[in-house]
This record gives structure tokens, C-alpha cells and sequence, in this order.
């Protein structure tokens, strides 16, 4: 059981109500926290160490907490603070289970790593390790919109078998689409980081603020660079086949509070 401790505090973050994501408080999901009437001081919220988006929603703050894969049924306990006075919530995580999909991978490589691969690997992980805790103090547009025009292929989830061997779980969504298709921005933000990495390839890593991060996978060219703003639509790059892939497609991530989860969330509204 993990405990979520909301933090009463400024922010000093606009009061115009926000888009939010789909309530999914399942694992791989977003849990949408109601924390009270919204009165002129945002409060702040945290997971553990890890500090949480805090958005104004029809005159209440809401917290948005995103939930591993790896989480259990059960109860989280979150405690709010205001002042001196603290207060006791409960999010039920409920259960969701992913079905399995077994891939072949022809660069063996990609699967069984050799030992200067694994050490590449390891360098890039603290990369976007460092980028997945990124916390910036802007509210984020959690509008978004696909970006890419085509359908969706692998879900958000799978359960991974690449050449008869389990991997880590598909943490994104894919979409299918063919090399150069523009790739876009699906809300405002900044490029975090650009790079050609070992199982991603050329990958793009755009932050939208209070730990909402997206990253878009085995593009085929880059169009942008570290540090750009970006605004919605905006193209990024196209899509290609490079790193880990059985063919071109786009893999579309979105990060929360360093954390995967489902990005047909922030498509799909209640």
C-alpha cells in the first residue's frame, strides 16, 4: 500500500478551470483527487517524494495521481493538509487486468542485449529516469489531442512476449502510421530532451508541467530541440522505425508524477 500526502501550500496557479483526464484509479490509470473548494492559494500534493499536479476544475482544486502498473487492489490513503489541520481520504484502486501480446523481434539485439549495449542502456536510463521526475511549476494542459493521424494499434498495457521472452509491460500507446507522417504536439509545453536512445530510438521528451511528461518514440527525424516551447499541433517530428520496433508506428507515452500511464486517458473525457 503506498500513502499520497496532499500538502497544503501556494502555488500561485492560474484559476481558469482545466481539461482533466478520464478518473481510472486502476493500475496504469489516473485517479482524479478531489481537495476541496477552490479558494484564492492552490494546495500542493504529494506521492511519497514525488510531488503531484494539483489543477483548478470547476471552482474546486483536484489532485491527479498517477497509479504504477504494478499496484495492487486496495486502498491509498491520502492525508490533506490545511494550516495546522489535517484531514484523512481514501482512492480505492480497483482491478484491471492486460491482455498479452508476443511479438518477433528480428535484431535479436533489441531482445538480448550485449554487453556494451547494456551499458548504453543503462546511461540512457538514468537520462529519462531524470526526465520522468521533472516537476515544473506551470499548470499543465491536460487537453490533449493524438499526435498522430491514424489508428491505434498496441494498447496501453500489454503484457510483453519478444521472442519467447517476458519483457517489461507496453507502456504506451501506439499509433499506426506509416514513415513521415507528422508527428505533433498534443498540448502546449517545452522539449525536455531530444536523442537517439537504444530501444526507443529518435524519441522526444516534452514536458507540460507538474510532472505531466510525454515522450514520442522511433521517429524517424526530429524537428525540434531541448528547451523549445511548443504549442499545441506544433510538429515534432515524423514517424520512422527506429530502436525496438516490428515496423514504423508511432509510440506515444505519457508520464505522470514518474509514472506511466494509460494516454487514452487523456483523450477519452467522462
Amino acid at each position: 500500500m503506498r500513502r499520497v500526502y496532499v500538502l497544503l501550500a501556494g502555488l500561485g496557479l492560474s484559476l481558469a478551470a482545466a481539461a482533466l483526464p478520464q478518473h481510472a484509479p486502476v493500475p496504469g490509470g489516473v485517479a482524479v483527487i478531489d481537495l476541496g473548494a477552490a479558494g484564492p492559494t492552490a494546495p500542493t500534493a504529494r506521492w511519497g517524494d514525488q510531488p503531484l499536479a494539483v489543477l483548478r476544475d470547476n471552482g474546486r482544486w483536484v489532485a491527479l495521481l498517477g497509479i504504477p502498473l504494478d499496484t495492487l487492489p486496495g486502498t491509498l490513503e491520502i492525508d490533506v493538509f490545511s494550516g495546522s489541520t489535517a484531514t484523512a481520504r481514501s482512492v480505492q484502486v480497483g482491478v484491471k487486468n492486460y491482455p498479452e501480446q508476443r511479438l518477433t523481434i528480428r535484431d535479436k539485439r533489441k531482445v538480448e542485449p550485449n554487453a556494451d549495449d547494456l551499458a548504453r542502456i543503462e546511461r540512457e536510463r538514468e537520462i529519462t529516469e531524470a526526465i520522468k521526475r521533472r516537476f515544473s511549476a506551470a499548470a499543465p494542459d491536460a487537453d490533449f489531442a493524438l499526435p498522430a493521424a491514424g489508428p491505434l494499434s498496441s494498447r496501453f498495457g500489454l503484457r510483453r512476449v519478444l521472442n519467447g521472452q517476458s519483457r517489461n509491460p507496453h507502456a504506451g500507446l501506439d499509433v499506426a502510421v506509416g514513415t513521415g507522417a507528422p508527428v505533433r504536439a498534443p498540448a502546449v509545453g517545452v522539449v525536455a530532451n531530444t536523442g537517439d536512445y537504444f530501444f526507443n530510438g529518435n524519441t522526444v521528451f516534452i514536458d507540460h508541467g507538474q510532472g505531466l511528461i510525454t515522450a514520442y518514440m522511433h521517429l524517424s527525424r526530429i524537428d525540434v530541440r531541448s528547451g523549445q516551447p511548443v504549442r499545441k499541433g506544433e510538429i515534432l517530428g515524423a514517424v520512422g522505425a527506429t530502436g525496438r520496433v516490428t515496423g514504423p508506428h508511432l509510440h506515444w507515452a505519457v508520464i505522470l508524477n514518474n509514472t506511466p500511464v494509460d494516454p487514452e486517458l487523456f483523450l477519452l473525457r467522462p
